[in-house]
């Protein structure tokens, strides 16, 4: 299968994220208390791209223009540097991508537990993630709905189109089945994979199953704006709150081919929680932003924040250290992606995804220093080659978590 998603690079936007940042980063850390990893996020997008963290000079070997570009900081919560990590992680997932349909799923947690995540982020996402994942698992080897193994992809968002705090996860998952003695393909129904009503109620028993376990193993930090869930009268009441609403499951409708399916990836598993190109003003101490708004027609509006509350709201999203934001389960789980795809191409009848070539060492630094490795920029027919290094400005790096891979 030939997969390409490669776009033409935008035009960089009049306004960016770290215009705001630089203007109202310091204030903001001497009336704000931050975390270790809050702290990185907001010097990597303060220094990326500038002379802070030095950069690479390149020559176009057919006019001879010199280029400088300067590093970027490879954080993952930058806007700027998403497009060459999401490009080659999507080039990687071609090669798992099968010729059946695949459905879009997202499943939602209720905003009654937004103050919890906020001080237990990495716990409240992890349960996410298993809750969903068993879920859809159980259903899939249920004989009354697949009776077989699907390959899964999560990827993990924690915004609404407000900046405010809206975690749920978006799933890539096959429309159908490797059976359990891996010599069938168990195709699902079309255009239906597994009842939305019935995945939300066993999703929440789940969750809260999981949830009620971590409190009682004291793995929960239960201060501030929570410190009441620290009575266990506190706990049971926010749990008999949370099993009397229904959870958000809701299935989109299938993907109309793989093409399909990687031009969602390529939107939706580097995306951050704005983009630059959002952005509309910032003057007067004050962010003007486009946001969608999906209860009314998917129209587009404008909202204005105070620099404290969008940096605020932008913060919220700070992913923990080292958090995988983006995971495969079942035929896709890295233990065993490679043996089953393998099955399921065989009884599926289709041909093993042709090696791709490794990059060049020059073609990786070119792509991981944002430069076009295709062509010159001044003549549009030369190919640029690094000359000489710059050094950093810092009087120090930045740290693993701000460099380290996107």
């Amino acid at each position: 299968m030939t997969c390409s998603l490669h776009p033409a690079p935008a035009s960089r936007p009049a306004l960016e994220l770290a215009d705001i940042v630089r203007a109202c980063a310091e204030d903001y850390r001497a009336t704000h208390r931050l975390s270790v990893q809050q702290q990185r996020v907001l010097r990597a997008i303060e220094n990326c791209r500038t002379a802070a963290l030095g950069g690479h000079t390149a020559a176009c070997d057919h006019c001879g223009v010199l280029q400088v570009s300067f590093n970027s900081c490879r954080n993952r919560h930058c806007p700027k540097c998403q497009t060459v990590a999401k490009q080659r992680w999507v080039d990687a997932q071609c090669e798992d991508l099968l010729p059946v349909p695949y459905f879009h799923m997202v499943f939602t947690l209720p905003h009654v537990l937004n103050p919890l995540a906020q001080g237990n982020p990495k716990l409240i996402y992890t349960l996410l993630f298993r809750a969903v994942s068993e879920t859809l698992l159980e259903f899939a080897r249920n004989p009354r709905w697949l009776g077989g193994e699907i390959g899964i992809t999560m990827v993990l968002h924690t915004w609404g189109q407000k900046l405010d705090q809206h975690i749920h996860v978006h799933c890539i998952v096959t429309g159908g089945a490797l059976s359990p003695d891996g010599q069938q393909w168990l195709s699902a129904s079309a255009g239906f994979l597994f009842p939305v009503r019935a995945l939300s109620r066993v999703f929440r028993g789940k969750y809260l199953d999981d949830l009620a376990q971590a409190y009682r193993d004291q793995q929960l930090r239960l201060g501030g704006s929570v410190a009441a869930l620290v009575d266990g009268a506190g706990f049971q009441l926010l749990l008999r709150q949370l099993r009397d609403q229904d959870w958000g499951v809701y299935a989109k409708r299938p993907f109309a081919g793989p093409e399909q399916v990687l031009a969602y990836l390529g939107r939706y598993t580097h995306r951050v929680a704005i983009s630059n190109h959002r952005l509309v003003a910032f003057q007067n101490g004050e962010v003007r932003f486009r946001w969608r708004d999906y209860a009314h027609g998917n129209s587009q509006k404008t909202m204005t924040l105070s620099a404290d509350e969008f940096l605020r709201r932008f913060l919220l999203h700070t992913l923990p250290h080292r958090f995988c934001r983006i995971r495969h389960y079942g035929l896709l789980g890295n233990r065993c992606r490679h043996q089953q795809l393998a099955r399921c191409r065989r009884v599926l009848d289709h041909p093993e995804p042709e090696p791709t070539e490794p990059e060049s060492v020059e073609t990786m630094m070119l792509r991981l220093i944002g430069l076009d490795i295709h062509r010159c920029r001044h003549c549009q027919k030369g190919r640029l080659r690094l000359i000489s290094q710059l050094a950093p400005r810092l009087p120090f790096p930045l740290t693993p978590t701000a460099t380290g891979p996107p």
